[in-house]
């Protein structure tokens, strides 16, 4: 299968402009627009935050400590990247707004704070607007950033599934075929072994140690903050089963390996689609923007029309043993690449103790108010590239196209 590195582009036509994004935490800059506005009544307290280098984590960690409250009790909509100029809301109960006017928290400026009656939760979002400073780069390429920013803005951006799915070295859906596939040797094989060209000082020297079968020793080795991959190497390292000693990862990990897994395949359906994205195909299930909602295509002179106009998408496949399946030649693509890895919707039905369902994604979606300028600071050059997206959209697939360089893609795992 193509690596995440490999797929093909949409505007292959035009060369990437390279260069280098996140040199400095201002030159990624991503502001939160909310799903809805505060209402200015209620016992919970919304307040927009504007962070510089924090993830959201730390910087909810950061204000508990200052506030003397657990971290559990503040609601956000959305993760923000921590090399970035970042602002959202986050919630907090009970608290006097002054209070929060007041806060003095390092790297983090309380910009607004409001009244509403509900805790802010995951999803809560409207979308992101990104403001991306693209440096070591030619500023005369910017009619070409303009004439790519057209065709994704148009036929739309292919909606893979970016590197910070699959881990730092690529290959976390590897360990999620091996687990459906119930081959548990080769899970634990790919987790603590393999060496590749990520790998370094004491984590390489631990995967050394368990491709050797010294399993104690790998366990020993394996430094602060892997305390999952040195428990697992103690238990296979006692018990020698493999499928025993697998079961020390949590059940929401061992969910995300399987949904690494979903995801490459769902983006080998994309790159297979590719030149096709934005046309409609007999027995096609589409996905209805914005709010999701799935139909199978039956009359095409009918529905390719609101496909052009961006209404409507086709959808490819999150496998799981509920998901729906289309006909036609859409359905022949998905059917092939599950027989190619000897499966079927049922093997998603149980691994890992977990049931999978699965779903439909949409194979593109849409970059909105798009604009690209030249300019220059006291860092040099640079080309800037704006856009918004809606909750799920990752700009990650917007600046592959753009960059066409791995390099840039490896910003988003670190």
């Amino acid at each position: 299968m193509l690596d995440v590195h490999d797929l093909p582009y949409l505007t292959a036509e035009v060369p990437g402009i390279g260069g280098q994004i996140k040199m400095r935490p201002e030159d990624f800059r991503v502001d939160e627009e909310p799903l809805y506005e505060a209402c200015g009544d209620g016992t919970h307290v919304y307040f927009r935050i504007e962070k510089i280098g924090l993830a959201t984590p730390r910087a909810i960690h950061d204000l508990a400590r200052a506030l003397h409250r657990q971290p559990r009790e503040f609601g956000y909509a959305g993760m923000k990247d921590a090399n970035a100029v970042t602002t959202q809301i986050i919630s907090l109960e009970h608290v006097d707004p002054k209070r929060i006017l007041e806060l003095s928290v390092p790297r983090i400026r309380v910009l607004s704070v409001e009244r509403h009656t509900n805790k802010l939760k995951i999803g809560h979002l409207k979308g992101n607007r990104f403001t991306i400073r693209v440096r070591d780069t030619l500023p005369e390429r910017e009619p070409d950033v303009r004439a790519m920013l057209d065709v994704l803005g148009r036929r739309g951006v292919p909606n893979y599934f970016g590197p910070q799915r699959f881990g730092m070295r690529g290959d976390t859906w590897l360990i999620g075929r091996a687990l459906l596939r119930g081959d548990y040797p080769e899970a634990l094989a790919v987790l603590l072994g393999r060496c590749g060209p990520s790998d370094y000082g004491e984590v390489r020297r631990a995967r050394e140690a368990f491709d050797r079968g010294e399993y104690e020793a790998a366990a020993d080795v394996w430094p602060y903050p892997f305390n999952t991959e040195r428990r697992v190497c103690r238990a296979y390292a006692g018990s020698g089963n493999a499928r025993k000693a697998f079961k020390m990862i949590d059940a929401h990990m061992q969910r995300f390996y399987v949904s690494a897994f979903q995801s490459q395949l769902f983006n080998q359906v994309v790159s297979m689609r590719l030149d096709t994205l934005d046309r409609l195909v007999e027995g096609d299930l589409a996905w209805r923007h914005p709010q999701g909602a799935v139909f199978r295509v039956e009359d095409l002179a009918k529905e390719q029309p609101r496909c052009e106009a961006f209404e409507i998408s086709p959808t490819g496949p999150l496998f799981g043993y509920r998901m729906s399946e289309p006909d036609g030649d859409p359905g022949r693509i998905e059917r092939d690449l599950l027989a190619g890895e000897n499966m079927t919707l049922d093997d998603w039905r149980e691994p890992g103790q977990r049931k999978i369902k699965g779903g439909r994604r949409p194979l593109r979606f849409q970059p909105h108010e798009s604009h690209v300028e030249g300019g220059r600071d006291e860092a040099g050059d640079y080309l800037q590239v704006q856009f918004f997206l809606e909750s799920g959209c990752y700009a990650t697939t917007v600046l592959r196209e753009i960059c066409k360089t791995p390099e840039v893609l490896e910003h988003f795992t670190k």
